[in-house]
């Protein structure tokens, strides 16, 4: 899978050839582009945070027994540098739209429901979007890969090179925080309602 990476292992970058240097970040590129992509949702932001991540890799590389070690650093410091070029960035990142982050309505609710419901899902949909852009970026990312991804808790523990109790704690702990702050929303809006 990735053989010219495998010579990190046993050479310094800087004394490869041209060549070998460019298939080795390439192939970088191709690992690790879907992943930060899916944290950073912008091309440019990811390209500048696997520029990041290659040099750091290079730059201060420790010593592995084994290349599943080698592997499991390289993802936690993907991981770290796209997750710190989010919260570095987040004021001027664009909003995520809705439908990247839910279901599309249609597909949420019934196709003969009310326009009531309609609209109740939808301002449901804007305020959990709301707080989401909020939530910090691990969490925010569990939630995105159960929720929109669908992915199991073993697939997200291997995506984020974590555990599945991990997983399951801290999206136990994002829902919390997501509840929480709908609740003092909308206890909120009916009091003002009452006054």
């Amino acid at each position: 899978m990735a053989q010219h990476l495998q010579m990190l292992l046993t050479h310094d970058f800087d004394e490869l050839d041209e060549g070998m240097q460019e298939l080795i970040y390439n192939e970088y590129y191709d690992l690790s582009y879907g992943a930060i992509f899916y944290i950073v949702r912008d091309h440019a932001a990811a390209e500048d945070v696997i520029q990041e991540a290659f040099l750091k890799l290079i730059g201060k590389r420790p010593e592995f027994e084994n290349e599943s070690k080698f592997f499991a650093w390289l993802k936690v410091v993907t991981r770290n540098c796209a997750i710190n070029d989010l919260r570095k960035n987040k004021r001027h990142r664009n909003h995520v739209e809705a439908d990247s982050v839910l279901n599309h309505i249609e597909a949420t609710q019934d196709k003969n429901s009310s326009p009531e419901k309609t609209v109740e899902v939808q301002m449901m949909e804007e305020a959990i979007l709301r707080h989401l852009e909020g939530m910090k970026p691990e969490y925010r990312a569990i939630i995105l890969y159960r929720w929109k991804y669908g992915m199991s808790y073993r697939e997200i523990a291997d995506a984020l090179d974590t555990s599945e109790d991990i997983i399951r704690q801290r999206l136990f702990r994002a829902r919390e925080n997501m509840r929480k702050a709908l609740r003092k929303e909308w206890e909120g809006s009916d009091e003002r309602r009452k006054i």
